[in-house]
């Protein structure tokens, strides 16, 4: 089996300011990793937007703060979110499969999920998808945030690079240039800003705990603009506009 890519895609890229579902960013979206996937890379993508999907029918107006309504947000937008990616990834010959996990199927079922995630890779025209089960998922059993959802399926892959699509080009510093390369985390955890999107519970504080885990694990991690997805492949082999963390 190839090493995979693991793609996280945030809240922001695949929602409209009113949290519907932004069906052109998710059509660009779906074309990139399609045109990665044609290029021989295996891809795993891990992809939030359930609850930002969801809230629109319970006529929300920001992200739920209660842990009811944020569920149910969440049961309503998961389907509506793999139903548009199978949509879309079946006009490249592709078919999605969904995989919604905890925190405790990443501690005490780890070999069968990587186990049922390396025969979809294996399989060659499957993108899985990953998601936090945030419909049932009780305090004690979440992950946190899909950023360090990744960073644990990366992990547990032994993926080849982590991609954090985010609605930034990168790790900006205080006169917002963009940092390219990163080698010190630490050095740059200050210039963090605090707050997210409206309809999502991430943010660069929380993508940079899951750069650490990964790159620990040997793993290069990109921060890059999901609405620019067309880079794709570029960022893969090394260029594009990013911030790189890691392996060189």
């Amino acid at each position: 089996m190839k090493i995979p890519i693991v793609i996280k895609i945030g809240t922001g890229v695949l929602t409209r300011e009113n949290g519907t579902l932004d069906g052109a960013s998710l059509v660009r979206l779906v074309t990139a990793v399609a045109e990665l996937k044609a290029a021989g890379h295996a891809c795993v993508m891990v992809s939030s937007g359930a609850v930002g999907a969801g809230v629109s029918s319970l006529n929300l107006t920001a992200y739920p703060d209660d842990v009811e309504t944020r569920q149910a947000a969440a049961a309503i937008g998961q389907a509506r979110l793999m139903q548009r990616y199978q949509t879309l990834f079946e006009q490249f010959d592709l078919d999605v499969a969904q995989l919604l996990l905890t925190g405790s199927d990443l501690k005490d079922h780890r070999e069968r999920v990587c186990s049922t995630m390396r025969r979809l890779l294996k399989e060659g025209d499957i993108i899985p998808i990953v998601n936090e089960n945030d419909s049932v998922a009780i305090e004690e059993l979440r992950v946190g945030d899909n950023d360090m959802l990744s960073a644990g399926v990366a992990e547990m892959l032994g993926a080849r690079q982590l991609i954090l699509f985010t609605t930034v080009d990168g790790l900006l510093d205080d006169d917002d240039k963009l940092i390219a390369h990163v080698d010190d985390l630490a050095a740059v955890s200050g210039m963090v800003r605090s707050g997210s999107g409206k309809f999502s519970i991430g943010g660069m504080a929380s993508k940079l705990q899951a750069v650490k885990y990964a790159t620990e694990s040997g793993i290069e991690v990109l921060v890059a603009n999901g609405r620019k997805p067309e880079q794709i492949l570029e960022l893969v082999d090394g260029g594009g506009v990013c911030t790189r963390f890691g392996c060189r």
